[in-house]
C-alpha cells in the first residue's frame, strides 16, 4: 500500500524495520507511507531495470551503491510498464542527472509513480543489518509530522510476510501477446508470464523466435494451441511454495517432453515439477554482480540475479525423478545455492539468474543460445 503526495528532500522520512530498527534520513520520490520486504541489490548500475523488473513486486529495495540517479530515467530501459518495488532507499541521490538518454530525474519518475522512497541513511549498515538478521518487513514512513516509532513498528508488524506470498499472477499480463521474431523466424515459444522482463522475449525474437507471451493463468491447450517448438517460464515475485498453477502446466509440458526453459520463478517451478523442495534464502540474491559456475563447462559467469528463495537439489549426485534424471548444472559460488537445473533424459533445463541482463553482465547470453539447440535437436 502507498498513499503520496508530492515530495521534497526537505521532508523528513524513516525506515522501519520489523525488527524495531529505525533509519532516520530524508523523503525521496512520493511522501506517504509504504510496506513490503526490505532488501538490498548489490548493482552499481541498472536501477531502472531493478526499479520496473516484476520480480520485485512487494518489495523495499536498498541500493547499496551509495550514489543513485546520475543517469537520470529515459523511455528505453524499463522492463515493464511501470515501477513494481514497493519504496527505494538510496543513500545519496544525484542532484541534477547527467545523460544523454534521460528524459527526466529519478526523482520525478518515482513522484510520478507514487513510489514512496528514502534518502540520506547509512545504507552500508543497514545492509549490513539485513545480512545478520536476513530480509524482513519494512515500511518507509514521510511526513512533517509522524508518528512514534513503536507504532510505526507495529504497522510493519501487521503486514504479511513474503513466505507464503502467492504474487505471480498480480504481475504477469492478463491477454496473451506477440513478440515476432527479428529477421526471419525460425521457431515458436510459448512464454509464461510469471512476471515477465521486457529484455526476455526481445532476447529470443533476435535468435529468430515468435514469443507468444501467455497469462500465468494459461492451460497445456492455451500453450499448445500455438504450436510452440518449445516453451519457457519467466521470472516472478513471490513464494514458489504457493505456484501449484504454474507447477501444474510444468509438469503437463515435461510430460510431453517439449523443449523447456525456465528462468529465476521458473527455475523453482521445474524444481517443484520435478520433485525437490524450495526453502526461502536468509537474504537472497540480488544485484549484476554474481558469480555462478556452469557445471556443465566449468565456467564462471558474473550474472544478473533477484531471487529470495531457492530449490532444495543436492549437489553432489544425479537425481531420479518423475521425468528421468537431474542434475544441478550451476551453482552461486559465494554460497553455494542451486542456481541451475536440467535434465539428462529430456530437453529441459533452468537456471535461478536472469541471462537477458539489460542492464548487464552478458555473460549468461548463451543460455538462449542453448534453448535454441534443444529446438533444434527436438525438430531434428
Amino acid at each position: 500500500m502507498t498513499t503520496s503526495t508530492r515530495g521534497t528532500s526537505k521532508v523528513p522520512a524513516v525506515l522501519v524495520l520489523e525488527d524495531g530498527r529505525v533509519f532516520r534520513g530524508r523523503a525521496y520520490g512520493a511522501v506517504g507511507e509504504t510496506f513490503g520486504e526490505a532488501v538490498f541489490s548489490t548493482g552499481m548500475t541498472g536501477y531502472q531495470e531493478t526499479l520496473t523488473d516484476p520480480s520485485y513486486d512487494r518489495q523495499i529495495v536498498v541500493a547499496t551503491a551509495p550514489q543513485i540517479g546520475n543517469t537520470g530515467w529515459n523511455d528505453e530501459d524499463d522492463e515493464s510498464s511501470r515501477i513494481w518495488v514497493s519504496g527505494y532507499v538510496v543513500r545519496d541521490p544525484a542532484r541534477i542527472p547527467s545523460n544523454w538518454r534521460a528524459k527526466r530525474s529519478l526523482d520525478d519518475e518515482l513522484v510520478a509513480q507514487d513510489i514512496v522512497g528514502i534518502s540520506g541513511i547509512d545504507t552500508r549498515a543497514l545492509t549490513r543489518h539485513l545480512r545478520e538478521r536476513g530480509s524482513m518487513r519494512s515500511g518507509i514512513f514521510s511526513g512533517e509530522t509522524l508518528p512514534a516509532d513503536a507504532e510505526l513498528v507495529a504497522k510493519v508488524q501487521a503486514q504479511p510476510q513474503m513466505k507464503g506470498a502467492s504474487l505471480y499472477e498480480e504481475v504477469a499480463t492478463k491477454e496473451a501477446y506477440v513478440v515476432p521474431a527479428i529477421g526471419e523466424k525460425k521457431f515458436t515459444v510459448a512464454a509464461i508470464d510469471l512476471g515477465i522482463k521486457g529484455m526476455t522475449p526481445h532476447r529470443m525474437a533476435e535468435r529468430g523466435i515468435e514469443v507468444h507471451v501467455l497469462p500465468a493463468t494459461a492451460t497445456a491447450d492455451d500453450v499448445y494451441a500455438v504450436g510452440p517448438d518449445g516453451v519457457f517460464f519467466s521470472n516472478g515475485p513471490g513464494d514458489p511454495a504457493t505456484a501449484e498453477g504454474p507447477v501444474a502446466l510444468m509438469t503437463a509440458v515435461l510430460e510431453r517432453k517439449t523443449p523447456l526453459f525456465g528462468i529465476c520463478f521458473g527455475n523453482q517451478i521445474l524444481g517443484r515439477a520435478l520433485g525437490f523442495g524450495t526453502y526461502k534464502l536468509k537474504y537472497g540474491h540480488r544485484g549484476i554482480n554474481q558469480p555462478v559456475q556452469d557445471r556443465t563447462t566449468g565456467k564462471v559467469e558474473v550474472t544478473a540475479h533477484n531471487h529470495g528463495f531457492a530449490v532444495d537439489a543436492p549437489l553432489d549426485k544425479v537425481s531420479e525423478t518423475t521425468f528421468g534424471r537431474a542434475e544441478v548444472s550451476h551453482v552461486c559460488l559465494n554460497d553455494q545455492v542451486v542456481e541451475g537445473l536440467q535434465l539428462l533424459d529430456q530437453p529441459a533445463f533452468s537456471v535461478q539468474y536472469h541471462p537477458e541482463a539489460a542492464a548487464g553482465p552478458h555473460d549468461a547470453a548463451y543460455l538462449f543460445d542453448r534453448f535454441v539447440s534443444l529446438m533444434e535437436g527436438q525438430r531434428a
